[in-house]
């Protein structure tokens, strides 16, 4: 009988679940490799530390939730990008605890990361930063500070703000909160159109 293999995914797996159960910081080299009864040297075969580990699972998270929030702005739908959270949260309610209730600097601590790691993290943030910036110029007439302010509070704080309670709670966001987040968009959306 051959030693188990273990695969990069298994640890990002098991280091997703630990942060779900306890936060960020729950997850440690140990946590992992007992998760997933593996030795400890498994791990440092694919991971060069912790943060490593942590920076490419925030990185994951944040990747499948910005597909459909993409998507809608690329659809020119702005309301189906605010919309996007609540019901990625329903789908993905864990995910969406670990995003909503952590911030980015709870995963990525910084360190020695490898080059890849880096350059996700930020392609990831200026991918956002373009999304919001075609939504201003598509809702608001342009892309200047006020505009992009009025932008990532319609389509990034108030999804958050609607959901972080229901989410710290551990519950999916009810109907109502798609209702709330529609009328604050349409509120400010159309007042500038």
């Amino acid at each position: 009988m051959g030693r188990p293999l273990y695969d990069s995914a298994g640890f990002l797996e098991a280091a997703r679940l630990l942060a779900s159960e306890g936060g960020p910081a729950a997850v440690t080299v140990d946590s992992v490799a007992n998760r997933l009864r593996a030795p400890k040297g498994s791990f440092y075969h694919r991971f060069v530390s912790r943060d490593v580990l942590l920076g490419q699972l925030w990185l994951k998270l944040v990747l499948e939730f910005q597909v459909g929030f993409v998507a809608a702005i690329q659809a020119g739908d702005g309301l189906a990008a605010a919309l996007h959270l609540p019901r990625w949260a329903r789908e993905h309610l864990e995910d969406a605890r670990l995003l909503s209730l952590y911030s980015r600097h709870d995963f990525v601590q910084g360190g020695d990361w490898p080059d890849e790691l880096k350059k996700g993290v930020r392609e990831q943030s200026e991918g956002l930063e373009q999304c919001v910036a075609r939504f201003s110029r598509e809702a608001f007439g342009r892309a200047g500070a006020p505009q992009i302010l009025r932008s990532r509070f319609v389509l990034l704080e108030v999804p958050v703000a609607a959901v972080k309670g229901h989410l710290t709670r551990r519950e999916a966001p009810p109907p109502l909160v798609d209702e709330l987040i529609t009328r604050t968009y349409r509120a400010i959306v159309d007042k500038c159109e």
